[in-house]
């Protein structure tokens, strides 16, 4: 759809469930996840819905995809090692590169736009926290430190920032803090579900939340401040990216 809620499009048919898309960096491609195969696989397609193509082939759980900056790699969530780990690929499909190793579940990795980070949340820690680490693997940093459930990050469009969801209220809200952890600060205060934020280069988050009943897309400035519903129909509306 367009930035405004108008000029809604389906790119997808398929009995299975495809979810979590995001666009390219050049917009001219998406890459999702999907069970069509009986398992959840990760496709890209062109950005009109053509061309799908499937870029894991597995029989067990591959995906949560992100494009790095130059569109050339994908990051994404894998178990094809038996647990939950960060793995990196080219954007075809070839050359699979496994990031993390550790026993916890590391799963929604999303890449800086500088291209120097990867963010990602993970329950390494006894439950979900926020970390981030050099593109490469290496330099593995624990951003949150809470006893509630971290995760969903997403970066600023100048990589100086991540916002996120916690529930460290006891409710499902979104969150802001600097890129190394610091200044922690609450942007959505909503007894519904307020989830999945996602920072557009035009400055304003998009966001998914329970507020009018059920799942809509809603956008906001990086304060919390000019929320704008965008999206109205009984079904769910989840995962929104620019």
């Amino acid at each position: 759809m367009r930035a405004n809620g108008s000029g809604v499009l389906r790119l997808t048919q398929d009995g299975a469930l495809d979810l979590g898309p995001v666009f390219s960096p050049d917009k001219t491609k998406i890459v999702f996840m999907s069970n069509r195969s009986g398992n959840f696989e990760i496709y890209s397609m062109n950005g009109n819905g053509s061309g799908v193509t499937r870029l894991t082939n597995n029989s067990v759980f591959d995906g949560f995809p992100s494009w790095s900056p130059d569109g050339s790699k994908i990051v994404f969530t894998s178990k094809r090692n038996g647990n939950a780990e960060i793995y990196v690929m080219n954007a075809n499909g070839t050359n699979v590169t496994r990031l993390t190793n550790d026993p916890g579940i590391d799963v929604n990795p999303v890449w800086s736009p500088n291209g120097a980070k990867i963010a990602f949340a993970t329950s390494r820690c006894g439950n979900f926290e926020i970390y981030s680490m050099n593109a490469n693997g290496s330099g593995v940093t624990r951003l949150t430190n809470n006893s509630a459930f971290d995760g969903g990050p997403w970066w600023s469009p100048d990589s100086s920032k991540i916002t996120f969801t916690s529930t460290r209220t006891n409710n499902s809200e979104i969150y802001v803090m600097n890129a190394n952890g610091s200044a922690v600060t609450k942007i959505t205060n909503n007894l519904a579900i307020d989830a999945e934020p996602a920072w557009g280069a035009n400055g304003k988050i998009l966001f998914s939340s329970s507020r009018d009943g059920n799942f809509e897309i809603y956008s906001m400035n990086p304060d919390g401040s000019a929320v704008t519903r965008l999206t109205n129909h009984p079904g769910t509306d989840i995962s929104p990216h620019w």
